[in-house]
C-alpha cells in the first residue's frame, strides 16, 4: 500500500464513539498520526454517546483515494446513513483504490450498500434480520467471526474493539505490542501501577510546566 498518511473517520447520526476510540487514540496519541473527521453535512454529529463532533469536510469535499484508511464506526440508528446517497457515493468513489476500509458493527452495511464488500468476506454487529431487509447485503459472504480481512477491507463486530484496532494498525504497519491493550490477568504488584516517564519525556514536561510557571 502506498503510504499516504491520512487518516479519516466517517461519522453519522448516532455513530459509536467507543467502538472506534480504542483505534483513533493510538493513531493520534502513540503514532503522532492526524485524523480527518468527514461528513455527509458541515455540521454538528451526535454520537450515541451524546458527544457533538463538527466534521473537518463534507463528502464533497473529500477523496477516498487520498487516505491510507477511513474507519466507520457503528450506528444504532444505521437508516439516515444507508439513505444518505451523497455518503453512499463518497464510499463509491472509492472502488478500485489502496485505501483500506475499516468498519465495525452496523457500518459493514454501508460498505455493502457502496459495492465495496462485493464478493469480499465480511463480518458486522447488526441483527440479521437487517440483512434480510436489504438484498444488496450478501449474506453468502457474512462470516461469524469477530474480525474479518478480506482485501482491502477490514470488518468487525462491537464488542471487539480491541482486536479491530489492532488488527488495523497492524495493516497500517504500525506496531501495538504483543499485549495490546490487554489486562495482565492477575493481581498488579505495586511495582507494576507506578509508571515514570522517560528521561526525555520528562525533560519535555518539564520544558512544557516551564512555559505556564514563567507566566506567574
Amino acid at each position: 500500500m502506498e503510504q499516504k498518511n491520512k487518516y479519516a473517520v466517517l461519522i453519522y447520526p448516532d455513530f459509536s464513539l467507543q467502538e472506534i476510540t480504542c483505534l483513533t487514540s493510538c493513531l493520534s496519541v502513540w503514532f503522532g498520526e492526524k485524523i480527518d473527521v468527514i461528513a455527509g453535512e458541515h455540521r454538528p454529529y451526535s454520537s450515541e454517546e451524546g458527544f457533538q463532533i463538527t466534521p473537518d469536510r463534507t463528502v464533497d469535499e473529500a477523496d477516498p483515494a487520498q487516505y491510507d484508511c477511513i474507519i466507520l464506526p457503528g450506528t444504532v440508528n444505521p437508516l439516515p446513513a444507508l439513505f444518505d446517497e451523497k455518503l453512499i457515493g463518497f464510499l463509491r468513489r472509492g472502488a478500485g483504490t489502496d485505501t483500506l476500509f475499516a468498519a465495525i458493527s452496523s457500518s459493514p452495511a454501508l460498505l455493502c450498500k457502496a459495492g465495496l464488500l462485493d464478493g469480499k468476506d465480511f463480518t458486522a454487529g447488526f441483527f440479521m434480520q437487517l440483512a434480510q431487509a436489504f438484498p444488496f447485503i450478501d449474506t453468502n459472504h457474512f462470516v461469524h467471526r469477530p474480525v474479518v480481512e478480506d482485501g482491502n477491507v477490514i470488518t468487525a463486530i462491537g464488542m471487539f474493539f480491541r482486536e479491530f484496532a489492532q488488527a488495523v494498525l497492524v495493516r497500517l504497519g504500525f506496531d501495538p505490542g504483543p499485549d495490546f491493550m490487554e489486562t495482565a490477568g492477575h493481581d498488579y504488584t505495586e511495582d507494576e501501577l507506578t509508571f515514570y516517564w522517560s528521561d526525555e519525556d520528562y525533560r519535555e514536561f518539564l520544558g512544557e510546566l516551564k512555559e505556564f510557571t514563567d507566566k506567574d
